[in-house]
């Protein structure tokens, strides 16, 4: 086992506080928005493989698996997944509204990929949509109150929303899904709003985020809703991802509690800290709040109009120190730990894993590399090759790992407070 030395990126969404905090570290002069753990190539982690000579160059983790596959990820994942990390871990603080996305399935990533490969579009292109034929699914997990949106809202509770602006650019969206509710409605009003003719969209931008500045104030029952509109127009006062906002569900997470977001899930995460755990692409189609390439076409063919799409994962206890939390995906499984004074969990493992520390000082042992401690942030790389490790300490620990072999449960529609978990066993 190896510990790791992990970059963070510095996009301008990111925040200043929060990972520097859980870090022990002052603010950063700049944003700090994603701490990535694991091997992507786009930023790998780093291993501290010279046991005992700590002034040894750390080796990435990309080449450490290209280098050792069998002992890196072992054979189950190479046959499913080839001769890679599946999972990409993170640490995400936002403090500003991320884009408007979807993730594609396999099956449209395998072929987006290979029809821009065939027209020679460069990878690294900013027009470029598909980067690898994977698909990307993912789950966050609350460490701060985290607000995102999520999945298209009960179209029905959309038209009381739209009709209590009581201005006729959002009478007429709802008079949309009051004549088509459910996912057709919606699949024909998204499309008509990410198109809309500038002068119209103007005129709808001012009378809607209008009406909503007026009814945020009033304290309704959409006042959140509202309000959440207001604040993303004022970065993107033109875009038309600010009238599309009005039909996603607005989530509230409290510490411990999951979203997971599947293919075709249109999500933008808005504030607060998270453990995030994906699949390991870069697919991502955008349908607006950001200066990046934004496709509607192909957002609109990715697009997942079924309402109700807000999936809170129900953690599931699987010991006396751990939960899961499942979700349909084979790329990646993640579990929470908390450990108190005296406490000791061991683990048997026979596929690579990481364990993540976001509280207090956590020892991972084994027989083979002694003793590592973690803090808050410190992470440590466990091999495919099967064996023990023992978790000790006081505070808390991310374990993630890839998806085989691991129990699956749907996402279901509600998830319990923090300590109201199920005791399900593995």
């Amino acid at each position: 086992m190896y510990l790791m030395q992990n970059a963070i990126r510095p996009y301008p969404w990111g925040s200043r506080t929060a990972i520097a905090t859980l870090l022990g570290e002052p603010a950063s002069d700049e944003p700090q928005a994603e701490m990535w753990v694991g091997a992507h190539p786009g930023d790998p982690s780093h291993l501290h493989t010279g046991v005992g000579d700590p002034s040894a160059a750390p080796t990435s983790l990309l080449d450490y698996i290209q280098q050792n596959p069998s002992r890196a990820v072992g054979g189950a994942v190479a046959a499913e997944f080839g001769e890679v990390l599946p999972f990409l871990l993170k640490l995400l603080a936002a403090d500003a509204p991320l884009s408007l996305q979807v993730h594609p399935t396999a099956e449209q990533a395998r072929a987006g990929f290979a029809d821009e490969e065939a027209r020679g579009i460069p990878v690294d292109a900013g027009h470029r949509n598909y980067k690898d034929p994977f698909p990307k699914p993912e789950m966050i997990v609350a460490l701060t109150e985290f607000v995102a949106l999520a999945g298209f809202r009960d179209t029905a509770e959309t038209v009381r929303l739209l009709n209590a602006l009581d201005v006729p650019a959002a009478t007429a969206l709802a008079d949309t899904l009051r004549k088509q509710p459910g996912a057709d409605g919606l699949a024909e009003l998204v499309p008509s709003i990410l198109a809309m003719p500038a002068e119209k969209l103007t005129a709808a931008l001012d009378a809607i985020v209008g009406a909503c500045r007026t009814a945020a104030g009033q304290d309704g029952e959409f006042a959140a809703e509202y309000r959440t509109v207001v604040d993303i127009a004022e970065r993107y006062p033109t875009d038309a991802g600010v009238i599309v906002v009005l039909l996603l569900n607005r989530v509230v997470l409290q510490p411990g509690e999951a979203i997971y977001l599947g293919a075709g899930n249109m999500h933008a995460y808005l504030s607060g800290l998270g453990v995030e755990i994906m699949a390991c692409s870069d697919n991502v189609l955008r349908g607006g709040l950001t200066p990046k390439h934004v496709d509607i076409d192909e957002l609109t063919r990715t697009l997942d109009y079924t309402p109700g799409g807000m999936q809170r994962v129900k953690p599931s206890r699987v010991g006396p120190l751990e939960v899961d939390f499942r979700t349909p995906t084979s790329e990646f499984a993640l579990s929470r730990l908390t450990l108190k004074s005296g406490d000791e969990q061991m683990i048997e493992h026979s596929g690579p894993q990481v364990l993540l520390a976001t509280e207090g000082e956590i020892t991972v042992s084994d027989l083979r590399d002694g003793t590592l401690t973690l803090k808050p942030g410190s992470s440590v790389f466990i091999p495919a090759t099967p064996g023990r490790v023992w978790i000790s300490g006081t505070g808390t620990v991310f374990r993630a790992r890839d998806g085989l072999g691991v129990p699956k449960k749907t996402a279901v529609a509600a998830a319990p407070a923090e300590d109201a978990v199920s005791a399900v066993a593995s």
